[in-house]
């Protein structure tokens, strides 16, 4: 997805496969997009879109879905006889776990459900949010990227989220308004969401807090570091890198 209708434009976020949107607009060779799973609007290449009938996208829109649970999945192509590889957190519209498929306009796609979490099947601990949190150590910050080739600090979180059946905002200044406010970092536990904030008081990062003085998120790489009241330390230079301004609960 990017910011404009060319390819030298910036990349501004990622739809994961699976994921639907509307189209609001036409270019030669790109089409304005608004994701319906976080209202998320951007460019994204025609070659790259399947369209599918109104009635669907409103079933879709309406139902929640099956996720690929590991970062890097496999997924048979039935009509095609071919695999393609997934991202955690992909959609898998309407999967069937007794036949271990899912069906996009013409195509049938495979996927073992062992790789699947399905939907409305149990709530996730913060421990277990941490275990898929963990998965993604070392995956390369990449702005806009939303997967484990690449992923930014937002990213990061609605991923993980997105894995646990959790639907969450794109970017941090929209997910520090979810949940409910932990007043001291003593008290929070893991899985609580960490924001932080520049010099001008926006929110510009977030990351998942292990305990009360670890955090793993999404910065040069996904990593984890120390953390106390005043903000993240550097884990190389033993210096403040992100300032703390609130811990949310989601889970």
């Amino acid at each position: 997805m990017r910011g404009e209708a060319r390819e030298q434009s910036e990349m501004v976020n990622q739809i994961l496969f699976g994921e639907h949107f509307a189209i609001l607009k036409e270019d030669k060779k790109f089409s304005l997009v608004k994701s319906l799973c976080d209202n998320y609007e951007g460019w994204v290449d025609k070659k790259m879109i399947t369209l599918i009938p109104k009635e669907i996208a409103d079933e879709l829109t309406t139902e929640d879905h099956a996720v690929t649970n590991k970062p890097i999945v496999n997924c048979f192509i039935e009509s095609k006889n071919e695999n393609i590889v997934l991202t955690g957190g992909s959609t898998l519209p309407l999967y069937n776990p007794k036949t271990e498929s899912f069906a996009i306009g013409d195509k049938t796609f495979h996927i073992a459900k062992e790789q699947v979490n399905l939907p409305l099947v149990k709530n996730f601990a913060g421990d277990e949010m941490l275990s898929i949190a963990f998965m993604y150590l070392n995956t390369p910050y990449l702005w806009g990227g939303r997967n484990a080739l690449g992923i930014d600090c937002s990213g990061f979180v609605q991923v993980v989220l997105s894995i646990c059946g959790y639907s969450f905002p794109r970017d941090a200044y929209q997910q520090v308004e979810k949940g409910s406010s932990i007043s001291f970092l003593t008290e929070a536990r893991s899985g609580d969401l960490a924001f932080f904030e520049n010099a001008e008081g926006r929110i510009t990062h977030v990351g998942i807090l292990i305990n009360n003085n670890q955090i793993i998120h999404a910065s040069g790489r996904v990593k984890i570091e120390s953390i106390d009241s005043q903000g993240i330390i550097n884990e190389e230079t033993g210096k403040y890198s992100h300032q703390l301004r609130v811990i949310k609960r989601v889970l």
